[in-house]
């Protein structure tokens, strides 16, 4: 028999526009947590396991947009959001538009103003989590907008776990949502180099692991705070390692990854942003310096 998730008819309905993975995975969590779920998504078949739990299915956007007060989109690229809702302001108007799909925060702006043009409350999103970790403790997602729609709507969004919200400004979960990215990106690509350069040698990645899982937990624990004080109170003093420090042994990864084969890419803008903070007079500065030097225009 179907596993079937009896919608709570005193629970809000809600619409999930868009059933790629994390698609799916929201509109699950939404029929586990009782609420009516109208689903729709370009190709039809991909319904068939969420209607197998219960979810309604809708052949338009516009039939599936008007059976809720909420609809959640969740699609590929903001363009694919504009393509399939712009022809549908009229149905629209007058309910809440979540937008959780990947984007920049000029975006989001974008699309917050052509919401209040057509009467549409606009509320954007950055899901921290992947498909799996939907609606498990782990998971989170980033809101800003329109504060009311949230506030409204923020019992039926916790389904898909934690809530936090960035501002009124519609384009700061985008920014925070990013931001967070790039730093979880700039330890992926420490741990890729570091691996490369372990096996240039034939060592196991999963002998070493252990070693490196403890060293990047020791390092992160330490930096993100003193980073972050250092940072607000533009205090860049260190007692770990100057950017003097840092300069001068920097060149000598460089040439590691030379001797065993290892490509630079990665590291050769590092170590031209350390030649600038020294040439501009950093050299006893802390790394964290280095945030100001980035936001300096080009």
């Amino acid at each position: 028999m179907p596993d079937n998730h009896a919608p709570d008819t005193t629970r809000p309905p809600v619409t999930v526009l868009g059933l790629g993975l994390m698609g799916t995975a929201l509109a699950a969590a939404f029929l586990r947590a009782g609420h009516p779920t109208t689903v729709w998504n370009r190709t039809a078949s991909k319904t068939g396991p969420l209607v197998a739990q219960g979810a309604i299915p809708a052949d338009t956007p516009a039939e599936a947009i008007a059976a809720s007060p909420l609809t959640v989109v969740c699609l590929t690229t903001y363009d694919d959001v504009t393509a399939v809702l712009t022809p549908l302001t009229a149905t629209l108007a007058g309910r809440t538009l979540v937008n959780v799909t990947n984007g920049t925060p000029v975006q989001a702006r974008k699309s917050a103003a052509w919401a209040e043009e057509h009467g549409i409350a606009y509320v954007d999103g950055g899901i921290m989590a992947v498909p799996q970790m939907i609606a498990t403790p782990a998971a989170y997602v980033l809101y800003s907008g329109s504060q009311e729609a949230y506030d409204r709507h923020r019992t039926t969004l916790s389904a898909l776990g934690g809530t936090r919200w960035t501002g009124t400004d519609a384009g700061l979960a985008a920014l925070y949502d990013l931001s967070l990215l790039t730093g979880m990106y700039g330890m992926v690509m420490g741990v890729a180099q570091s691996y490369a350069l372990v096996r240039s040698e034939g060592i196991s990645a999963q002998d070493f692991a252990p070693l490196l899982e403890d060293w990047l937990n020791a390092m992160t624990a330490g930096i993100v705070p003193r980073t972050a004080e250092a940072v607000d109170s533009g205090r860049h003093l260190t007692d770990v390692s100057s950017i003097a420090a840092n300069q001068a042994a920097f060149p000598n990864l460089l040439h590691t990854f030379a001797d065993q084969g290892v490509r630079p890419d990665l590291f050769e803008p590092m170590r031209q942003l350390l030649d600038h903070a020294l040439s501009e007079g950093h050299a006893g500065d802390g790394l964290s310096r280095l945030v100001e030097l980035l936001a300096e225009p080009r």
